[in-house]
């Protein structure tokens, strides 16, 4: 357990690394030709110096809070650094909140000054700012907001900044991180100094070997998360202070991504189990277009009872993988798993799920082919991780094990608690909602659980989005809409069935994968309204849910399903911005079609 500070905040890393080494790599900022530039530890501390220079020639003060708006950048994590420099606090927006989002944010949190990247962004907010009396100053980076902070804080003395620096202590509050509001309006998670810096330095001490590809190479990682979210601020922090190079990506998409993990070439990510979905699934489409889709999905199967044969070794179970096994394994080493391992930049060996459920198939298949992912669990009010799979035994399936300095316990009613020196604040100006989760010093965390004999957490769902049918069969969503989500011609499931006499599903098909399998069976290009009564397309779908209910009762399995001519999209409101089902939205939405489902 890394020891907690009895001083300082989260800017002190950043001056501490420049006085001990300042030539050290320390981030990378992409350029307009698509290369990377590296920032040292050094230059670094004197670009926050200097923007922190800025913000206090601008009337930003100790206390006061700024939003930053914006894709992920080499900015955010500039900005961040620089007002916590001064004792100011950031509130992370996400960049595609609707104005009405806006607006109760800036208000909630009081916010005096607000960061966006382009007009678009400075236009939502500007069509609110009458109802925000104490919202001064709008910086728009694409108009040059950085370079005009930068030379307002030209006339201002270092030594300002260093006194405001000093004057930070551990429990002050760091950030205002609000809830992705999946059952109503976000709230506002108080996320201290301390709870930032016991969350990323026990996850840097506990797993800084799986940092490097290699020993003794230089750790460095592509933040493509938001850095709106707190899996995202986490893996931000714990880059600047476990000395990992850091560089910023700023969309979440396999597109746009791919290239750059390439460029960059981290040793070590961390995503959302959507990520490696869509590495396996451009992988597999990849095999089918060559003719060698019988090859890759035998080299799959290799990879699973590879890794297993590793999981049983590691817990105790089992000799490992048997000689002809690993005989297999090499084989398919060159042609599949290399391949694999090449997207992802060549150089990532571990990696870090988080934000929803993993497929355990599906981390078994990336271990075998070389990249373990360590799944976790965590919430906005834990800031980000309070279990993961540690390296020496990982078990894939589970969300690991608490991390260090945390404890987890499961209610009589099976909600997941914990306690630990991640553990927020409360809810700004809530009390009553931070009393409801605040228990004598545990998080309820409203998820479901169970640990196993040897301490390994299990997520089964929320309280919540218990299905409770008209015969009275409680029923977790969660599991099933993951293994349907499984198959590569599914993007959304959502399983329906509250108070109505059996268990059904509306299903969202993924573009890219359904494009691919009409070309692939010679079949020609239909409107989303024709293709989703395809035959054959329904034959698929419905392998994709069978399989799933061999993993339940029949009481709590699918029946029947829907395939939907569009996505859930958060520009509809049906997601959240973490790509969260919004539940009651969709249901509402869709009403017609899970009418349909019981009357049909």
């Amino acid at each position: 357990m890394a020891t907690p500070p009895q001083a300082g905040g989260l800017a002190d890393a950043v001056f501490d690394h420049a006085d001990s080494d300042p030539l050290r790599v320390a981030l990378a900022r992409k350029t307009a030709d698509g290369g990377w530039q590296n920032v040292t530890a050094g230059q670094f501390r004197d670009e926050v110096t200097a923007l922190a220079k800025g913000l206090l020639a601008r009337g930003v003060r100790f206390g006061d809070r700024v939003a930053i708006m914006c894709p992920t950048r080499y900015e955010w994590t500039l900005f961040d650094f620089a007002l916590w420099t001064i004792g100011a606090q950031s509130v992370p927006l996400y960049p595609t909140s609707s104005a009405e989002q806006v607006c109760w944010m800036l208000h909630d949190a009081g916010v005096s000054a607000c960061v966006v990247e382009h007009e678009d962004h400075a236009m939502t907010v500007g069509s609110v700012v009458n109802r925000l009396p104490q919202l001064r100053q709008l910086w728009q980076l694409d108009a040059g907001a950085l370079e005009e902070l930068l030379a307002a804080g030209e006339s201002v003395e270092d030594d300002l900044v260093e006194r405001h620096r000093q004057a930070v202590t551990p429990e002050q509050p760091a950030t205002i991180i609000y809830t992705s509001g999946t059952t109503g309006r976000p709230k506002g998670c108080v996320i201290t100094h301390a709870n930032l810096i016991a969350e990323c330095d026990n996850i840097v001490e506990r797993y800084e070997e799986a940092f490097h590809s290699k020993r003794g190479d230089e750790a460095a990682t592509l933040l493509f998360l938001p850095l709106a979210h707190v899996f995202g601020r986490m893996v931000e922090v714990a880059a600047i202070r476990g000395k990992v190079k850091l560089g910023h990506q700023p969309r979440l998409s396999a597109a746009a991504l791919l290239p750059d993990l390439k460029t960059f070439q981290p040793t070590f990510i961390l995503a959302v189990p959507y990520i490696f979905e869509k590495v396996y699934a451009a992988a597999r489409r990849k095999a089918e277009v060559e003719g060698k889709l019988g090859v890759f999905e035998k080299a799959v199967d290799v990879a699973v009872r590879y890794a297993e044969a590793q999981e049983a070794k590691a817990f105790g179970t089992g000799p490992g993988p048997g000689a002809a096994l690993r005989v297999q394994h090499q084989f398919f080493e060159k042609a599949v798993y290399g391949k694999v391992r090449a997207a992802m930049g060549g150089r990532v060996r571990h990696a870090m799920s988080g934000g929803s459920g993993m497929e355990r198939r599906l981390g078994l298949f990336f271990a075998g082919a070389g990249v373990v992912i360590y799944e976790g669990y965590g919430l906005t009010e834990s800031t980000a991780a309070v279990t993961a799979n540690p390296p020496e035994q990982t078990r894939f399936g589970t969300v690991g094990v608490p991390i260090p300095g945390t404890t987890v316990h499961i209610a009589d009613d099976g909600e997941v608690w914990l306690r630990g020196g991640q553990v927020f604040d409360g809810y700004l100006g809530d009390p009553k909602s931070t009393d409801a989760v605040l228990r004598d010093g545990w998080l309820a965390t409203g998820d479901l659980g169970t640990l196993d004999d040897e301490g390994y957490l299990t997520i089964t769902g929320r309280k919540k989005e218990i299905l409770v049918t008209s015969g009275g069969k409680t029923v977790s969503p969660v599991g099933l809409e993951e293994r349907v989500r499984g198959h590569p011609l599914v993007a959304q499931c959502i399983v329906v069935g509250n108070d109505r006499p059996y268990v059904a599903a509306l299903v969202t098909l993924d573009p890219e994968a359904v494009a691919h399998w009409l070309t692939m069976r010679g079949k020609p290009e239909l409107p989303p309204g024709e293709l989703v009564r395809d035959p054959d397309l329904e034959t698929e779908i419905r392998r994709a849910v069978v399989a799933a209910n061999t993993t339940v009762s029949q009481a709590e399995s699918i029946r029947t399903f829907r395939i939907l001519a569009a996505q859930f999209s958060e520009e509809h409101g049906l997601l959240t911005p973490s790509l969260k089902l919004k539940r009651k939205a969709i249901e509402q939405a869709y009403a017609v079609e899970v009418e349909a489902l019981y009357t049909t």
